[in-house]
């Protein structure tokens, strides 16, 4: 119950991502990443103190000293919750890469899912991280990287090691993809979940900038949908939703 640590922001939003997209839920964002991907959008630096919304979904924020423990994160949670009863799906922990702050997640996951249920958002290249945490998840939401949209190393074989480690909760794959993605490597994504267990849903996201333009056709996405959808029974194209919102 004293462990602290520095954490970017906490707010309470709409999930923008994923299969979870249009839930609303808290968002904890721990700094840190082992990637740098070319399309990152996050500021994943620990700043000298930490952003928190006011209120649930005020939009406005207060600066709280670093490191924030977690009593004042319990206490932050259990507040909204009763301001907002109901409101709230689950808490994204999110990052940056959260979970390489494992030791600290192992003793904060299994007070925070007291309250509400917990949601990992995560580049899925740590498999022996999250087979630590798996307990204490109940969603996974895990990239795999391509190297054409990302412009990362190829990171196939962490991928194949961390999905196997979360089939056991609720896990989901999302394929960011941009104009330079080829039809083989998305092949070679969707044929490494199925391996896995091809009912693990798929979430095709076309690169989104800030003001909600989408970097691929809409040709081309379905292209891409009718590709992974015969490796896979659960295909969906979902560009980033909080663009938009941003927009609005």
């Amino acid at each position: 119950m004293n462990s602290s640590t520095p954490l970017i922001e906490i707010f309470s939003s709409l999930q923008g991502e994923g299969v979870l997209a249009g839930y609303r839920q808290i968002f904890i964002r721990l700094p840190g990443c082992n990637l740098d991907c070319a399309y990152c959008d996050t500021s994943i630096e620990a700043p000298a103190v930490c952003r928190v919304e006011t209120s649930p979904g005020s939009g406005q924020f207060q600066e709280i000293p670093q490191p924030v423990s977690l009593q004042t994160v319990l206490d932050i949670v259990h507040r909204w919750c009763k301001e907002l009863p109901d409101a709230h799906h689950s808490i994204s922990i999110t990052g940056g890469e959260p979970l390489l702050h494992a030791d600290l997640l192992a003793q904060w996951l299994p007070e925070l899912n007291i309250l509400l249920p917990i949601h990992l958002e995560t580049n899925g290249t740590l498999p022996d991280a999250v087979s630590r945490l798996i307990e204490h998840l109940d969603f996974i939401c895990m990239d795999i990287k391509l190297p054409s949209a990302a412009a990362t190393p190829e990171l196939w074989e962490e991928h194949r090691r961390f999905l196997e480690a979360a089939r056991e909760r609720d896990v989901s794959v999302k394929v960011v993809v941009g104009e330079l993605t080829a039809d083989q490597e998305l092949v070679k994504a969707c044929k490494l979940v199925a391996t896995i267990d091809d009912e693990i849903p798929l979430v095709i996201q076309p690169v989104t900038d800030r003001d909600g333009r989408v970097a691929v056709p809409a040709q081309r996405l379905m292209r891409l949908q009718a590709l992974a959808s015969r490796q896979l029974y659960d295909v969906r194209v979902l560009p980033q939703l909080h663009r938009f919102m941003e927009v609005l």
